[in-house]
C-alpha cells in the first residue's frame, strides 16, 4: 500500500502540474480525492491491516491527501490569476483614443412646463385628471352644448372647430373643459381637478398661433367657493411658476361657462411693467382665462347651484412656456429643431 500510495502522489502530482483549466483540476480532484477516489480506497483497506500498519499508512495517507489539496489549491490561484489577466488584456479600454459621444434626449419644454405646472396645483390639492376621462375626440354636446355654449356660437363653425367623419357631431376637441365636465358627471362634490391636454383649432399658423396647442385647465366646486378664493389660488400659482412676487391684474370678460368671468395679466416680465414691444407698451401680458362656474353648467352636470358653487380657469401651455423663457415663436416646438431643444 505505502508504494500505491507513493505512486497516487507522483500520477496526482504531474496531472496537477500539467492542468490548464479550472475543469481540469476538478477533474483530477474527483479521481483521487473524492469518496469514489483512488486514495478513499486504500483508505477503506486499512481495515485489514495490522494496528502498527494502520499507523503507517493512515498517516501516510493523510499526508498524501493534505500535499495533493494543497498543490490544487496553488494550481488553482494560479489559473485563475492565468485566465485573469487574459480577460483583462482583452477586454481592455485605451484611454488615449477618443471617445464616442452619445447624445442623450431631453424632456421637451411643453412637456416641462406641464408637468411643472400639474405640479403646483397638486400641490394646492388638485387631482390631475384620468386619461380616460380626458379624450381628444370628443361629442359637440361635451364639448359645446354642456358648457353653456348657445347652439349659434362662432366657436361651432367649420372655421374655428375641427369636425370629423366618424359621426355627426364628433370634433377634434377645441379645449379640455370636456374633461371637467365627464369629471363631474362621474363625481360628486367636491371636486378639484386639473386636466391638461392637446386641443385643436383651425388657425392659421403664425408666430403667435397653431391649430394643436396644449392647455391646462382646472375646476373647484364645493361648497362656499368665492371668487377671493379664485384670485387666491391664481395668484399663488403666478408666485410659484414665475418665481417672484409678480403683480397680477384680473380684466371683467365674457366666457360662455363661468360668469362672473376675467383674463389674468401678469406684469409683463420683458419690461417690469413699464411697457414694451412684448406687451404692447401696456405693461401686462394675459396669461389666463378664468371665472366662477356657471349656474347653468352645474345644472347640466346634476349639481345644485343652490348648494354648490366653484371657479375654473384654462392656460395655454405654450404661452406659459414663451412667456416663462423669452420665445417669440410658437412653431419652435413643433419644428424638432435639436438646437432649440438642446436648451431646454
Amino acid at each position: 500500500m505505502k508504494e500505491n500510495l507513493e505512486l497516487i502522489l507522483r500520477n496526482a502530482s504531474e496531472e496537477i502540474n500539467n492542468a490548464q483549466s479550472m475543469q481540469n483540476l476538478e477533474d483530477i480532484k474527483l479521481k483521487y480525492l473524492s469518496r469514489k477516489g483512488e486514495l478513499n480506497s486504500i483508505k477503506k483497506n486499512l481495515k485489514d491491516l495490522s494496528d502498527e500498519d494502520k499507523r503507517i499508512i493512515g498517516a501516510l495517507a493523510n499526508k498524501v491527501s493534505n500535499e495533493l489539496e494543497e498543490l490544487i489549491t496553488n494550481k488553482n490561484e494560479e489559473i485563475y490569476k492565468k485566465e485573469l489577466n487574459i480577460k483583462l488584456n482583452q477586454e481592455k479600454i485605451d484611454i488615449t483614443l477618443p471617445s464616442d459621444y452619445r447624445p442623450q434626449g431631453k424632456v421637451h419644454p411643453l412637456t416641462q412646463t406641464v408637468n411643472e405646472i400639474v405640479e403646483i396645483f397638486q400641490g394646492m390639492g388638485f387631482s390631475l385628471v384620468r386619461p380616460e376621462n380626458s379624450p381628444e375626440v370628443e361629442t359637440e354636446y361635451i364639448n359645446f352644448d354642456m358648457l353653456n355654449f348657445p347652439p349659434d356660437h362662432p366657436a361651432k363653425d367649420m372655421q374655428d372647430t375641427f369636425y370629423t367623419k366618424v359621426a355627426p357631431n364628433v370634433i377634434l376637441r377645441s379645449q379640455t373643459s370636456g374633461a371637467q365636465i365627464r369629471q363631474m358627471l362621474n363625481q360628486k362634490p367636491p371636486v378639484r381637478v386639473i386636466s391638461p391636454g392637446r386641443v385643436y383649432r383651425c388657425e392659421s399658423v403664425s408666430a403667435r398661433k397653431n391649430n394643436l396647442f396644449h392647455q391646462i385647465e382646472g375646476l373647484l366646486v364645493d361648497t362656499n367657493i368665492s371668487f377671493g378664493d379664485l384670485k387666491g389660488i391664481l395668484n399663488e400659482f403666478v408666485r410659484i411658476y414665475f418665481g417672484s412676487n409678480r403683480p397680477t391684474r384680473f380684466r371683467a370678460s365674457y366666457f360662455p361657462f363661468t360668469e362672473p368671468s376675467a383674463e389674468v395679466d401678469v406684469q409683463c416680465i420683458m419690461c417690469g411693467g413699464k411697457g414694451c414691444r412684448t406687451c404692447s407698451g401696456t405693461g401686462w401680458l394675459e396669461v389666463l382665462g378664468s371665472g366662477m362656474v356657471h349656474a347653468n353648467v352645474l345644472r347640466n352636470v346634476g349639481i345644485d347651484p343652490e348648494v354648490y358653487s366653484g371657479f375654473a380657469f384654462g392656460m395655454g401651455v405654450e404661452r406659459l412656456t414663451m412667456l416663462k423663457y423669452a420665445i417669440n415663436d410658437i412653431r419652435l416646438f413643433f419644428n424638432n429643431d435639436i438646437r432649440f431643444l438642446k436648451q431646454f
